[in-house]
This record gives structure tokens, sequence and C-alpha cells, in this order.
């Protein structure tokens, strides 16, 4: 063979060479396939963990937000409700202190007199006595209408019984002293005698 072509065989033989080194080294890794399998398999399960205890941390924490926040609701409402209702009733009991001065007027208008000075006190107590009753039904005070109408326990306070043959049984006969209402409450029940 001449040198030429031994030249070109022996540089096809380097090339084939270093062809199989380079085609060696590519198929060989450096660390075992398996190993890297685990380690990333690992790595995911603990990502995996991780992200779980983030979403449940975050479920209890939003939990706790909403029950504190419906708690927080309720009492706004409570305590609201509570003002309403000592706005609407803060008058009870200076209400139940003048209901004893409105039955003395009662009395005092009730008696009898033919003179002229009689007449003109009754006509000024008469005065008082109106404007006092319509301020008090200003601020809620009702009087409670007992006079022939059925006994009511929560209204009327029964301290006489009669027997009238016109009237129903349980009827209100006569009313013996006023009662009051403030708005839905009962201040005072109406004192009366009922029939049997």
């Amino acid at each position: 063979m001449s040198e030429t072509h031994k030249d070109n065989n022996s540089e096809e033989i380097n090339e084939s060479q270093e062809v199989e080194q380079d085609v060696t080294e590519e198929i060989v890794p450096e660390a075992p396939l398996e190993a890297t399998d685990e380690r990333e398999t690992k790595e995911e399960t603990e990502e995996i963990d991780e992200l779980t205890e983030t979403k449940n941390a975050l479920n209890k924490a939003e939990e706790k937000y909403l029950r504190l926040y419906a708690e927080f609701e309720n009492y706004k409402k409570r305590t609201r409700a509570e003002l309403d209702t000592e706005r609407t009733y803060r008058s009870q009991s200076v209400l139940r202190d003048i209901l004893p001065a409105i039955d003395n007027i009662e009395r005092a208008l009730a008696q009898k007199g033919e003179s002229e000075e009689f007449k003109s006190l009754h006509k000024g107590v008469e005065m008082v006595y109106e404007s006092l009753l319509n301020s008090l039904k200003e601020n809620g005070l009702e009087v409670i209408d007992a006079q022939n109408q059925p006994f009511d326990p929560t209204l009327h306070q029964a301290v006489m019984k009669d027997n009238v043959e016109e009237k129903d049984s349980g009827i209100v006969l006569e009313e013996l002293q006023k009662g009051y209402k403030l708005k839905e409450r009962v201040l005072r029940a109406s004192m009366v005698k009922v029939n049997e």
C-alpha cells in the first residue's frame, strides 16, 4: 500500500476511535440515573408536603378570620339592638315615677265645685294635665284601654269581681286605676273589676 493510502486509513481509524470515545462519554452519565430520579422525586415530595402545609395553614387562618369577622358582626348587631332598646325605653323609670302624680291630678279633676275660683282652678289643672299627657304621649306613653274590654292578664290586674247578667263573663266592668304602656312594655297594669 502506498503511504497516502496508509495515512488515509490511519486517519479514518483515528477518527472512528474519537467518535467511539465521544459516543462512550455521552452514554455513560456522571451520576447513576436512578439516584437522580430518587433525588428529584424526594425534592418534589418535599415541595408538595410544604405546599400542602402552607395551604392548610392558609385555610386555618382564613377560617379563623371568618369566625372572628362573624363574631364581630354579631357583636355590632347586638350592641346596636341594645342601644336601640335603651333609647326606646330610656324614659321608662322617669315615666313610672310620674304616674302617681298623674293619678293625683286625675283625682283633683274628679272633684266638683260651683264657685268661680274652683272652676278657674279646675280649668288650670285640666290644662296642665292635658299638656303633661300630650308630652308623655309624644315620648311613647300610651293609656291602656280597659273599660268594657275582655280581661287580659298581661294588661289588667283584677282586684275585684262582680256578677252582672247583661255583660259577658271576663269583661272589665270598671277601671279602678289607669294602666300605662311605654311603646310595647307595660309600665303599670290597669286595676280593674271583672265580670264573673
